[in-house]
């Protein structure tokens, strides 16, 4: 009874009522109740069996006792037939059991399937609004700033006609070249020093903002645009792993197209008919059919276990990654003197970070089972044995 709780508390993740069109703060919740109905379901089924089972072995047990005071052979035979028969009944009915549980694990498997999709769709809404590198540039280039332009357009007519060296356009928008220039030729404009200080103050903490953040906001950038590369090879996983889960049943339908379509039904009559195959085969005995047909269901279950791992990994990745973001942009030493100053901008993208650490802590949280226990339970390898 102690390795049937356990079994049943390491699968709770995999229960068939988990299907959710959306991720909510009821998530766990959700769990807790199917938690309940699994253990309910999986001691069910055991007990039924186990006792079941005991009958048969407390038959054998008494026809082997039989056996040895038997002294007329036609009445061995007979004892012999008898033990032959309910051996055959004990492989058939361990075979419904194993069958059943494959139900089972089957289910749970497309339920967490479905679980997934969702997390990783959105994910892929999330990654899709986050900041554009356009917009990244627009926070770290001074070139972006009314305040800047407006320094340099003051500093050209205060220049009158001296002749300078004009910026091409490309190097008009490198923010180094550009803060050079500027600096350059404030110092160089007919103005007194007073008011080249006047000018330079309106620009400082623009000026220092951009030279000293702009490396980092696009490390932000880039990397967050390595999660996204990555949510999508996660995605397409995903939707391939359902592909083969669904092969040995012969639903050939997308995830994509089955999420649309809220084909969950079709799936499980398809599973049902696979099943009173496999049936079949075990009444008829046919032990070769039943094994194909049990390891071509077992197989795509271990491709989830290895599919769970790698997206375990990936969440695990994005909460560092979005805590090393949210170290950088706190890291402008000058923010409280230049909080005035300072982009909306960069303080949305602040928030942003904000969120998307908690959001990967909740809504997209690692499932939480790792991959070696999945396979104790799916396979019957428990380390409490």
């Amino acid at each position: 009874m102690k390795k049937i709780i356990i079994m049943a508390l390491l699968l709770f993740l995999f229960s068939n009522k988990s299907f959710s069109n959306n991720i909510n703060p009821k998530y766990d919740e959700d769990i807790n109740r199917v938690f309940q109905e699994m253990i309910n379901e999986i001691v069910s089924v055991k007990n039924t069996y186990a006792f079941r089972k005991q009958q048969i072995y407390l038959s054998v047990k008494d026809i082997n006792r039989k056996l040895l005071t038997a002294t007329n052979t036609d009445e061995k035979v007979n004892l012999l037939i008898q033990k032959d028969q309910l051996m055959e009944k004990l492989a058939e009915m361990e075979n419904e059991e194993l069958n059943k549980i494959l139900k089972i694990r089957y289910l749970k498997g497309l339920s967490i399937i479905k679980l997934l999709y969702e997390k990783v769709l959105s994910l892929d809404h999330h990654f899709s609004s986050v900041a554009t590198f356009r917009e990244i540039n627009n926070i770290a280039n001074p070139n972006s700033y009314p305040e800047f332009i407006e320094v340099k357009d003051l500093i050209k007519e205060k220049s009158g006609k001296k002749k300078g060296l004009k910026l091409t356009k490309i190097l008009g928008d490198n923010i180094y070249a550009s803060t050079m220039d500027l600096l350059v030729n404030l110092l160089s404009a007919d103005a007194s020093s007073k008011e080249k200080e006047q000018e330079l103050k309106k620009v400082d903490c623009i000026i220092d903002f951009s030279l000293r953040m702009n490396n980092d906001l696009n490390t932000v950038y880039f990397e967050t645009a390595f999660l996204q590369k990555q949510n999508d090879k996660i995605k397409s996983d995903l939707e391939s792993l359902f592909k083969d889960f669904t092969k040995p049943i012969k639903y050939f339908t997308s995830l994509k197209e089955c999420r649309a379509n809220d084909d969950w039904d079709m799936i499980r009559d398809k599973l049902n008919k696979y099943l009173e195959i496999l049936d079949e085969a075990t009444t008829n005995n046919n032990q070769g059919k039943v094994m194909k047909m049990q390891v071509n269901i077992n197989f795509p279950i271990d491709q989830l276990v290895q599919f769970i791992t790698k997206y375990n990994s990936f969440i695990d990745q994005g909460v560092s990654f979005y805590q090393k973001f949210k170290i950088i942009l706190n890291s402008y030493e000058h923010e409280q003197q230049c909080s005035s100053r300072l982009p909306i901008q960069y303080s949305k993208l602040k928030k942003d970070v904000d969120v998307a650490i908690e959001k990967f802590n909740t809504a997209y949280k690692p499932v939480e089972i790792n991959g070696s226990k999945l396979k104790e339970v799916l396979y019957g390898l428990n380390e409490y044995d």
